[in-house]
């Protein structure tokens, strides 16, 4: 007789460990909330705060054994309700409409588009006759032109005329949104102009702005130390200050996995903080007072906590940022409690204090990398430490070096692959290559930088800044001009990406051979991702372009317009082509400025512009018309710019079913449709 297994034995064996799967129920209920096709009203949340109150009641009474389960429920709850709290925390209006006119604002960031230009973040917008109600808390604008009379800086008021659109949905049902981004991050408008920016009045006072201020003038002092990319990239990880980055580096550093070395990230507040907490301690041993009445350990967590903290300001303290020094201030701040440092329980606690503040980080790359390389770095080393400790001290380091590499590569490449469509070959050996560098001389010779700018000797420092980054950057350009170094991944559907991280944290988290099943959700996540299939047509939202899946790869029904959504469905098909090449392919049928396809059973027929759609009569023979002009009643299915609208980029499959990206992002505040 199949006998069932005891939950409440299961659990109690479970000990010690159930404390790891709390951030992991958070993040469920995080996950939940952004999954909803509609916002949660009123009632909801009442409802929700009920069963959440009663689940923790519960727990207080039932059987101790089985008493996780109802904490878990309560967790789910919890990170259900601290999304739509954040949801609302954030609402700011967002433009509804293309806009043309006068932009004036405060600068409050600056850094470069996809396209290379410098661009600015706005607050204290004012538009042309639109209401201060009306009008987005924030915007973002990328200057194109001769720019060369202002050099913005945070704090200027400034001014412009400038072209301004609403944040953009989807490339393509279910795609990547950048409307949820914008939201969160109260974005309530992008665009660009060509005319001169110009400076409406100087920087103001204010302790953000002052700090702006400060990494702008030490981000300028850098450049100056050091020269070309070599000089922006000691600009990025000292000060965050990304704007002088090309496209060229940032591609050559992320088709070699060495991208994370851009930000300042888990790796550089590790590193700093680690060179302070070694170079504190072993100075307190070297000074016999000190070494025989001081607590050396704790007073170096100290410094090495305060230095981080510095560092964070000093960076413009994004999310990122903020995430790094969490968990390493959670590491020093368990050295002053007298407790292990670096476990499994540290980096949960600080993944919980980063989804309760910051909910809607739970979606992006960073964290799932950041968390990912953490929680698989210290789940390996605490399961080799006892070999590692037997080790000859110099096979140890060569060793550890080779194997953080390869463990924080292999636990960040589906994520970035998922994200990104890519995955580097070579990854690894441009990692090995790199990042001793970096943690051996880059970062010690930036600290001594630092202390040693008083005197005016900065630029003993910056010299070894400068020959560790130059090395990283040749690193970069020779391994990602190798043959094959990398290759393209069709996008993954969220639930493989989901039940991936969940299987995976099984195995690390569960005690007991049961464990070794999470390898089997793990493996039956990368078959969901490879039998998904992708969307036979893809429609723009402008109705102006669209994309066929043929044989050999998605063709394109015009070789211009749409850029960025073409770009987005090629990468999404696990594909680098140029869109004139697409547009190449056989697929599409041209008679005069309108083309046809044949969609199974189904005639489509494209007609992009005024002129082109005056030359079809009636549908002209098709069972799907797509344009991005008004087309007025017709005697079949059609697409206009007015319904292209309110539905967003569209999925067609085979029979002619179609799918909408308003019927995926659902009724949700930063869709437009609350």
């Amino acid at each position: 007789m199949l006998q069932l297994p005891d939950i409440g034995a299961t659990l109690l064996a479970q000990r010690g460990r159930l404390v790891l799967w709390a951030p992991v129920m958070i993040g469920i209920g995080i996950a939940g909330y952004f999954s909803l096709p509609a916002e949660p009203r009123a009632g909801h949340w009442f409802a929700m705060a009920i069963f959440g109150i009663l689940a923790v009641g519960l727990g207080r009474r039932i059987d101790y054994a089985v008493r996780p389960l109802a904490y878990a429920l309560a967790l789910v709850l919890l990170g259900a309700g601290v999304s739509g709290l954040r949801t609302d925390t954030v609402s700011d209006p967002v433009l509804t409409f293309r806009y043309y006119g006068p932009v004036t604002g405060r600068v409050i960031a600056v850094d470069r588009s996809a396209s290379d230009a410098v661009r600015v973040t706005l607050d204290h917008v004012t538009l042309d006759r639109i209401a201060p109600d009306r009008t987005p808390a924030r915007v973002r604008i990328s200057l194109h032109g001769d720019q060369r009379w202002l050099s913005p800086e945070p704090g200027m008021i400034v001014g412009a005329t400038a072209h301004l659109s609403p944040p953009s949905g989807p490339a393509e049902p279910g795609g990547f949104d950048f409307r949820l981004n914008a939201w969160f991050d109260r974005l309530g408008a992008i665009g660009y102009t060509r005319s001169p920016m110009v400076l409406l009045e100087p920087a103001q006072n204010g302790w953000a702005l002052w700090v702006g201020r400060i990494r702008a003038a030490l981000s300028g002092h850098v450049r100056q130390r050091i020269d070309g990319q070599t000089g922006a990239f000691a600009a990025a990880i000292l000060t965050g200050d990304r704007s002088a980055i090309s496209t060229d580096t940032t591609s050559a550093l992320r088709a070699t996995n060495l991208a994370h070395l851009l930000a300042i990230s888990g790796l550089h507040m590790g590193l700093l903080t680690g060179t302070v907490f070694a170079a504190v301690r072993g100075a307190l041993a070297l000074w016999p007072w000190g070494a025989v009445r001081l607590s050396g350990k704790k007073v170096a967590a100290a410094v090495a906590l305060a230095s981080g903290g510095a560092y964070l300001v000093l960076s413009g303290g994004n999310v990122a940022t903020v995430r790094a020094f969490i968990m390493v201030g959670t590491m020093f701040v368990a050295i002053l409690l007298d407790r292990r440092a670096l476990t499994l329980r540290s980096v949960a606690i600080s993944a919980m204090i980063i989804l309760v503040l910051w909910p809607e980080e739970l979606l992006g790359p960073g964290f799932q990398m950041s968390f990912a390389a953490t929680v698989g770095l210290v789940w390996v080393f605490g399961s080799v430490g006892r070999l590692e400790s037997r080790a000859h001290p110099l096979l140890k380091g060569a060793v550890s070096v080779v194997l953080s590499s390869l463990v924080a590569g292999l636990a960040t490449a589906p994520v970035s692959a998922a994200h990104f469509g890519t995955l580097s070959h070579y990854g690894l050996i441009a990692n090995i290559l790199s990042v001793p560098v970096m943690g051996a001389l880059v970062m010690p010779s930036a600290l001594a930088a630092v202390v040693l700018a008083p005197l005016g000797l900065d630029w003993i420092g910056f010299i070894g800044v400068e020959l560790g980054l130059s090395w990283i950057l040749s690193v970069a350009e020779a391994v990602a001009g190798l043959s094959g170094a990398l290759s393209f991944v069709p996008a993954a559907p969220t639930i493989a990406l989901g039940l991936m991280a969940v299987s995976a944290l099984f195995v690390v988290i569960w005690q007991g051979r049961l464990r070794h099943a999470g390898w089997l959700g793990v493996v039956g996540a990368f078959w969901v991702w490879s039998a998904s299939d992708r969307p036979i047509l893809l429609v723009s939202q402008s109705g102006g372009q669209a994309g066929l899946l043929t044989d050999v790869g998605r063709a394109i029904a015009r070789d211009r317009g749409d850029g960025f959504a073409v770009s987005q469905w090629l990468e999404s098909d696990g594909e680098r082509s140029e869109q004139s090449d697409a547009a190449a392919r056989a697929g599409w049928t041209s008679r005069g400025r309108v083309v046809t396809a044949e969609l199974g059973e189904i005639t489509v027929l494209l007609a992009a512009g005024s002129r082109a759609l005056s030359e079809v009569d009636g549908c002209g023979g098709a069972d799907l018309l797509i344009t991005n002009q008004d087309a007025g009643p017709r005697p079949c299915e059609v697409y206009d710019e007015a319904r292209l609208r309110d539905t967003g980029s569209l999925a067609i499959d085979g029979s002619g079913h179609v799918v909408t990206a308003a019927q995926i992002a659902g009724r949700r505040p930063w869709t437009g449709r609350p």
